[in-house]
Order: C-alpha cells, then sequence, then structure tokens
C-alpha cells in the first residue's frame, strides 16, 4: 500500500473512526480478571493513539511532500549504483556529446498537482544514478507554431527530506505558471524535477563523493541530457536554469556557481552557503567538503567570475545572511538579486515559498532575455517593483555572511 496513496490515507480515516468508537462501545463491557480488563482498555487506548498520530503524519506528508514511499520513510531506499571518481568537473572525462542519446519511456504522473507531469526512472549513465525524474511541458510546447522552437529549461531541487513532486504539489508550481506562460508573462519553461533523496538518511548535499555518490553529475550532467535528448530543450548554459528552496536553494546555487558551463541562472529561497546548514549533509562531513560544495567560498576564490545570475530570497535567520553574503563578494559578470522576506511571513514551510513561485519564475524570464516587446516591459516593471536588500559585508559577522544557517533555522528545515 502506497504511502501517499488514497487507499492508506482511507484506511487511516476509518481506522480512526474504529479507534473513538471502539472504547465507547466497549469500554464497559469488558469481561474477566480485572488485569485482563485493564490490559484491553490499555490496547485500545493505544490504537487510538497510534491511529490519530498516523493519519496527522500522513496528512503532514502529502501536504508537504516530504517522504514519496516507504523506502523513504523508513531510511532503506537507496538509488546509486555506482560512485566513480569523476574528477573536478564531474564528467570522468567522458566527452558527454560523444554519448549515444537517452532515450526514455515516460509515463503520466499521480498525484495532486501532477495533471500534465510525466515520469520516467533514468539510469545516469556518468552519475551512476537510478532514480526517477518529473517533467512538465509548457502550453506552448505541442502548438504547430512552435514545432521547431526549443523551450528553456528550469530543473527543480526540493529541500530535505522531500519528494520531487513537491514543486508541482505542495508549491503548486504548473497551476501557478501555466496561465502566465500561456498569456506570455512568464516565459514558457519545460519544468524538470529529478529525485534529490538518493541515500536513505542523509542529504547528498549536491556533492560528488567518490564510493558514496555523485549528486552533483546526476543533477547536472545526466538528467539535463536526458532532457535535450527526449524534448526541444535549449541547451546549456543559456537555456537552463536551477531553482531550489531550503536545501535544495544550497544546491541551485551550488550547482549554478559550479558550473556556468550548464547553467545561466539560479534561484534560492531560504537557502544556505555552508553545507552545514543542513545537519544531516554528507558535503558537510569534512572540512574538504564543505569548502568544495559550498557557494560563497566558490564564488570568493573563483579567478574568472562566473556569468550566472542567482535569485536569493530568505528571512533573518533562514536564508537572507546568506543571500547578501553572495551579494556583497559577487564580481561582474556574476549578479546577485536579494529578496528580503520579512519574519511576518510564516516560518520555513511550503506557506513561505508557494508565493514566492512567480515572482521568481518573472525574474529567471527577465534575467535570461526570454521575453521581449510588451510582455518583457511588463516583466521587467515586475521585478523592478520586488524588494531587494542591499547592505555591506562589514556590518555582520564572517560566520553570516558565509551564510552558515543558525541553528534555529536548521532546525525548522524540512
Amino acid at each position: 500500500m502506497s504511502l501517499t496513496g488514497t487507499t492508506f490515507l482511507y484506511t487511516l480515516i476509518v481506522l480512526s473512526v474504529v479507534a473513538v468508537v471502539l472504547p465507547l462501545a466497549l469500554w464497559s463491557r469488558l469481561r474477566g480478571p480485572r488485569a485482563l480488563r485493564a490490559a484491553g482498555r490499555l490496547l485500545m487506548v493505544v490504537f487510538a493513539q497510534w491511529t490519530a498520530v498516523a493519519l496527522v503524519f500522513v496528512l503532514v506528508n502529502n501536504q508537504n511532500n516530504l517522504y514519496d514511499d516507504w523506502a523513504d520513510l523508513l531510511g532503506t531506499g537507496d538509488h546509486v549504483q555506482q560512485a566513480a571518481n569523476l574528477g573536478a568537473d564531474g564528467t570522468g572525462g567522458i566527452a558527454l556529446k560523444r554519448l549515444p542519446k537517452v532515450r526514455q519511456h515516460f509515463t503520466d504522473a499521480s498525484g495532486p498537482g501532477l495533471r500534465g507531469v510525466r515520469e520516467t526512472q533514468l539510469k545516469g549513465r556518468v552519475s551512476g544514478v537510478n532514480a526517477e525524474v518529473y517533467v512538465w511541458l509548457p502550453p506552448q510546447y505541442g502548438r504547430p507554431a512552435y514545432r521547431h522552437h526549443r523551450f528553456p529549461v528550469v530543473e527543480l531541487l526540493s529541500g530535505y527530506p522531500g519528494s520531487a513532486k513537491a514543486w508541482f504539489g505542495s508549491l503548486h508550481a504548473v497551476d501557478q505558471l501555466r496561465p502566465l506562460m500561456r498569456d506570455g508573462r512568464v516565459a514558457p519553461f519545460i519544468l524538470v524535477a529529478p529525485r534529490m533523496n538518493l541515500l536513505a538518511g542523509v542529504d547528498t548535499g549536491c556533492a560528488n563523493i567518490t564510493g558514496t555518490v555523485n549528486a552533483d553529475t546526476w543533477l547536472s550532467v545526466d538528467v539535463p541530457k536526458m532532457v535535450t535528448d527526449n524534448f526541444r530543450a535549449q541547451a546549456g548554459p543559456a537555456g537552463w536554469a536551477v531553482a531550489g528552496y531550503s536545501a535544495g536553494g544550497h544546491c541551485a546555487t551550488k550547482l549554478a556557481v559550479a558550473h556556468p558551463d550548464r547553467y545561466r541562472a539560479a534561484v534560492s529561497m531560504s537557502g544556505y552557503n555552508d553545507p552545514i546548514g543542513e545537519r544531516n549533509s554528507l558535503a558537510a562531513e569534512t572540512p574538504a567538503l564543505r569548502r568544495a560544495n559550498n557557494p560563497y567560498v566558490l564564488l570568493r576564490d573563483a579567478r574568472t567570475p562566473p556569468a550566472v545570475a542567482l535569485y536569493q530570497s530568505g528571512q533573518p535567520g533562514d536564508g537572507y545572511e546568506a543571500a547578501t553574503g553572495l551579494e556583497q563578494i559577487a564580481k561582474a559578470p556574476t549578479t546577485v538579486h536579494v529578496v528580503y522576506v520579512p519574519k511576518s511571513a510564516g516560518g520555513h514551510n511550503m506557506a513561505l515559498w508557494q508565493p514566492q513561485v512567480v515572482p521568481a519564475f518573472r525574474w529567471l524570464t527577465e534575467e535570461m532575455g526570454l521575453l521581449h516587446g510588451r510582455a518583457g516591459a511588463t516583466a521587467r516593471a515586475t521585478l523592478r517593483a520586488t524588494p531587494r536588500a542591499r547592505s555591506s559585508a562589514g556590518s555582520r559577522p564572517a560566520e553570516l555572511a558565509s551564510g552558515t544557517a543558525s541553528p534555529a533555522a536548521a532546525a525548522r528545515r524540512p
């Protein structure tokens, strides 16, 4: 029985009702020795508590798309077949253009917000990862006038723990963006959501760790190649962006800064720079891994500033300091757009990030130069109206400028 399926949810609802009715009907009717009656009543209480807790958990899980299946919940899932040493660029010296085309079979994905979303199981030839990827095509994709058009792509990254479905389900990305794309107010992006939880009980930090996981290569090499081989998608970097929230926001920024040859822009909502911001991150296990996967360090130490645009939104203590830290060390052609989110907007959860989807995609549309004329003017006007924070690095401690999350923020991270 699926963890996120309606059958399991309805079963729990029925059991919860039974758990309430049983004590009312049987509490005073139990017969036998006192100890036996006490044991029976205790079991009814425990059953009622268990069903209540299970039902609440399933409702919360379905609402926030935290765990896809029982393997994710129980920490038994493993989507890594091998993790070879792929070198600094994550390709292992492989000439990617010479690899055979990846031909995938897609099925209709099921679940809230997934209407029109396709799903495939991808075996990454370079990364050694075997996991699902979800793809949504914009309204224009099937129109005859666009039959020779190649579309820009945004890769969507979830937090930890989190499901690849979360952008479509909890954040309602398609429901929010479809009408704007249809009307020309947002560029017709192909949306791609790959699995992020690749190993049991840990966050990969989107890192390549020889012998453990090649998460960076999975996201920045295997998934883009699959998309460009199966759909009319633009090639990177000009036509590709990456967006994420929480741990996915950290990954989005890191991937764009580390691979300006693959991505033009990145969106991070409530992200962080130092991988230690996620207490279960594999990328935080050693100082060397932390440095290699910290976008602040990568940007600061880059001999040539990467030609990428970064959209960084956050609240004080939850992403804002990481964002301003990047803003203050960025040098052209790198650009950083910081959006201050007040504490009154809510906590570190889906309700905070859902309203940020449209502004972020309007920024992507403008920053990647994908709309022109009247629609482009509207997008530029909207962007200018978006709050932007500017401040100096000298006014805050170094640990905040580098983007280390506060313990409170880390505790709230999904």
